[in-house]
């Protein structure tokens, strides 16, 4: 169903280019918004389809490998150069890594801590500055700028084989609630919502591992993979006025693989 909800809205979705972040994409463009999208990979396929709903899509390649503070801060300043203001910052962009615990490498351990964790906590930051400095004072009076984080179950588990998932995705939960509690009185909601299995790259292995994939559904009383769309409607909803409510949430979309 179309509303249009996000109509004359500019929602910057990282990690874009594929999966989660391609369906929270269409999603938003789908209602109206003007995608911006900031991504390592190929955004032909999301600037093709971004176009077929007749909204604007501006494309950003950025490695978030290298993204520091000052780098998030001149990526903002050059989005709302361009496209005039940010409403919506979702933090998706995000990689995984699979080692044994005591053998996990160093190497990979801080790429994933940086992509997962650093590069979201520095977006954030940067579009928060922006509202407060700039943003707030040329929006109406009941606008509101959201963020939505893209967290994990393993924000709540330990998970196995993936210490620096789990840490990362911890730390979006905490600065979640942190960003929250800091910034709620200024007209900002930062929530985000925890995936379960969702079937994209991230999960190829495990989908392809039958003995792994049959005990994971075994798990989930939806009994099936979660997809893309699954994730991007609960954001929609973080995002949208209907939530303007809510600070500092992390909502399941697991399919209740937590509630076993």
């Amino acid at each position: 169903m179309e509303t249009k909800r996000f109509a004359n809205k500019v929602v910057i979705v990282t990690g874009a280019c594929r999966g989660i972040g391609l369906g929270v994409a269409l999603a938003f463009a789908r209602e109206g918004a003007h995608v911006v999208s900031v991504c390592v990979g190929d955004p032909a396929e999301l600037k093709a389809k971004v176009s077929a709903f007749g909204v604007k899509c501006t494309a950003l390649t950025e490695d978030f490998g290298k993204l520091n503070q000052k780098r998030a801060f001149e990526i903002v300043a050059h989005i709302v150069k361009e496209a005039g203001r940010v409403d919506v910052l979702v933090n998706n962009a995000g990689i995984i890594k699979r080692a044994p615990i005591v053998d996990h490498p160093e190497a990979d351990w801080n790429a994933v801590i940086q992509i997962n964790l650093s590069a979201p906590f520095f977006l954030t930051q940067a579009v928060c500055k922006w509202w407060l400095t700039a943003g707030r004072a040329q929006s109406s009076a009941d606008a509101r700028l959201k963020i939505v984080n893209v967290a994990s179950m393993l924000s709540f588990q330990g998970g196995i084989l993936v210490p620096g998932y789990t840490a990362s995705k911890s730390g979006i939960a905490g600065i979640t609630k942190a960003f929250a509690n800091e910034l709620a009185k200024e007209r900002i909601n930062c929530n985000a919502i925890a995936p379960g299995y969702i079937a994209t790259d991230n999960t190829k292995a495990l989908r392809e591992d039958e003995k792994r994939a049959e005990a994971i559904l075994a798990r989930i009383p939806e009994a099936r993979w979660g997809e893309p769309k699954d994730v991007a409607e609960p954001i929609l909803f973080l995002a949208s006025k209907e939530a303007d409510y809510l600070n500092g949430t992390i909502m399941n979309v697991d399919g209740g693989w937590l509630s076993r």
